[in-house]
């Protein structure tokens, strides 16, 4: 059975509000044939990710009209080999709402984590051609740039790659933005240093990552990985998850088709970030 996220914006809800409309949803589903398997509430900005098992998105909508009225703004099938990392990723309280790892029941997730890798363009013929102290130099300029951005849209370094760094987010749209800022950095650096150019491709996608000892792992993560190793120099490429939880935020994406990427077994739906329009 396919498996989908649905997403509400639902300013004000309480998490006492969002519990009750999840046994109400509990209630009503059989019928319909759907499982809503659990959910992650941001109560900050009152946005709610459903995650349900149903024959079809339509389904899954009847279960919430029926129960409680409240429609979800977006309803989007998850990718199947994501499926597996949302639905056994993290636990969920009594309630059905998604807990931070080893937190108690109340210490509710608010979100779905946003993977992000750098890679910079050429590494390795840049330490030949420039020599490994100009080439330090240069890594260090990208360091520098992506952990500003990275504190200025609270991300979370996990590790550096050694030609790269991979983060992570509870918010998509902060994802963007962070890429969005690296990117118009480098290209500031660029042209104020035409011969010691630092250029790199980007690549995020959207999920439940599996967290041990301070890492993250799973397919959300080596998806991110896959769309950074696909970009083209100074690109950023996401998956359509992210996309979708960007709902609202006005973000300029370009959608390129799907793709095949090793590792994945179906065509991945990616999209480009129009950063310019985000200096």
């Amino acid at each position: 059975m396919p498996t989908y996220m649905d997403i509400h914006v639902v300013p004000g809800a309480s998490a006492q509000d969002v519990a009750e409309a999840h046994y109400k949803d509990v209630e009503a589903q059989k019928k319909h044939g759907v499982e809503y398997v659990k959910y992650w509430f941001n109560e900050s900005c009152g946005k709610i990710f459903c995650l349900v098992n149903a024959p079809n998105a339509e389904a899954a909508a009847h279960v919430h009209s029926e129960a409680h009225g409240l429609v979800a703004e977006k309803i989007i099938e998850i990718q199947p080999e994501l499926a597996e990392g949302f639905l056994g990723g993290v636990e969920a309280n009594a309630a059905g709402a998604a807990i931070l790892p080893g937190g108690s029941q109340d210490d509710r997730d608010p979100g779905i984590r946003t993977i992000l890798f750098t890679d910079i363009v050429g590494s390795t013929n840049l330490t030949q051609e420039l020599g490994d102290e100009a080439a330090m130099e240069l890594l260090q300029v990208h360091d520098r740039i992506v952990r500003d951005a990275l504190a200025a849209n609270l991300g979370r370094e996990i590790k550096h790659t050694g030609d790269g760094i991979m983060a992570s987010f509870l918010s998509a749209a902060a994802t963007v933005k962070a890429a969005a800022r690296i990117q118009a950095e480098l290209a500031r650096h660029q042209a104020a240093h035409p011969k010691l150019p630092v250029r790199a491709r980007i690549g995020a996608a959207a999920g439940e990552p599996v967290e041990r000892h301070q890492d993250l792992f799973g397919s959300t993560v080596q998806l991110a990985a896959r769309l950074c190793a696909h970009a083209e120099p100074d690109q950023i490429l996401v998956s359509n998850v992210v996309v979708e939880l960007c709902l609202g935020k006005r973000i300029p994406f370009r959608d390129l088709g799907e793709v095949s990427l090793k590792g994945f077994g179906s065509p991945v739906r990616i999209h480009a970030v129009h950063w310019p329009e985000h200096e």
